[in-house]
């Protein structure tokens, strides 16, 4: 067993890792093309950073275990929400004002999102017909965001165009990234499988906890750099973004490769928790800042949270 438990460790290192360098790439083209500083961190990092949970939801539906999906994807948004968010706030040391508009765009996604992704796992099973629809609303998250690109875009592209040349090097650290995310979510899923039958306890209970913990820490090291560097705005964005990826777009894109599966349990505890999550989070943001002190009740209910699963299947 204890060979198991390195195993999978080390699968979900390399999971991690190639997320990390696979997010610094794009990050870069997306500097490259000239994008708005927040809206990379929303879209770009954001997105990069939740590609451990996208690619190890479709090898889990490819290898029968579906229900891992479910217990990943609420998993990791209660972490992103109360964790991550909480964690930032306190190294921040002092208030995170929120002053641009597109954080507030991503605050009604977010209410969007996760009540989308309730209305997918209602009847205990996620569909590609229900999918489309969670395509559709990414797209026009999407298209919100950009839309307002288009008028400095051009403009901004023509002066860093001039201090760099054409990213080749990172289009190759992507391909490969990409390519380390995958079979590092592919053995991250096979191991997580065996340490399940070895607990006796739901593969999906293991995703809610261990697998969604380690996948949110590509945000966590992300977000702690941004706040080192000033840009703690843009690293709530990022836990934003990745959260309305994580409830649409994992189950969508899942979903096309194999019914998803969402057992009783997620439904009963997990998903109530990220739902009154989200919009303790949206209702806490009205004034425009989180504090320290907020962030540190964001701590403790996540430990709470924890504590209450831990218990449920002792």
């Amino acid at each position: 067993m204890i060979s198991v438990v390195l195993l999978f460790t080390l699968s979900l290192a390399l999971l991690i890792a190639s997320a990390r360098f696979f997010t610094k790439a794009a990050e870069k083209i997306g500097i490259f093309l000239g994008m708005h500083p927040l809206v990379i961190g929303i879209f770009i990092v954001g997105i990069g950073t939740s590609l451990p949970e996208l690619v190890s939801g479709i090898v889990s539906v490819q290898d029968g275990l579906s229900e891992v999906v479910a217990g990943n994807i609420f998993g990791a948004n209660i972490s992103n929400i109360l964790l991550i968010t909480g964690t930032v706030a306190l190294v921040h040391h002092k208030d995170i004002i929120l002053s641009s508009k597109y954080i507030f765009i991503d605050l009604h996604y977010l209410i969007g999102s996760v009540f989308a992704v309730g209305l997918f796992a209602f009847d205990g099973v996620i569909e590609w017909k229900e999918s489309i629809l969670g395509l559709l609303i990414f797209l026009a998250y999407s298209m919100y965001l950009l839309k307002n690109e288009t008028s400095s875009r051009e403009q901004r592209q023509i002066k860093l165009r001039t201090k760099m040349g054409l990213p080749w090097l990172q289009a190759v650290i992507l391909i490969l990234g990409g390519l380390g995310i995958y079979l590092g979510a592919d053995y991250t899923i096979q191991y997580l499988s065996e340490i399940a039958v070895y607990l006796q306890v739901p593969p999906s209970i293991v995703a809610l906890t261990v697998l969604s913990l380690g996948t949110t820490l590509p945000e966590l090291v992300v977000n702690v750099s941004a706040i080192r560097q000033g840009k703690a705005e843009m690293a709530i964005g990022n836990i934003l973004g990745s959260s309305v990826f994580n409830s649409i777009m994992v189950p969508s894109i899942a979903s096309f490769f194999g019914p998803i599966h969402v057992p009783d349990s997620m439904l009963h505890l997990a998903f109530p928790v990220l739902l009154a999550s989200a919009l303790f989070f949206y209702l806490i943001t009205h004034d425009k800042r989180i504090s320290r002190w907020e962030g540190m009740l964001f701590v403790l209910l996540y430990i709470l949270f924890l504590l209450k699963v831990v218990e449920q299947h002792v």
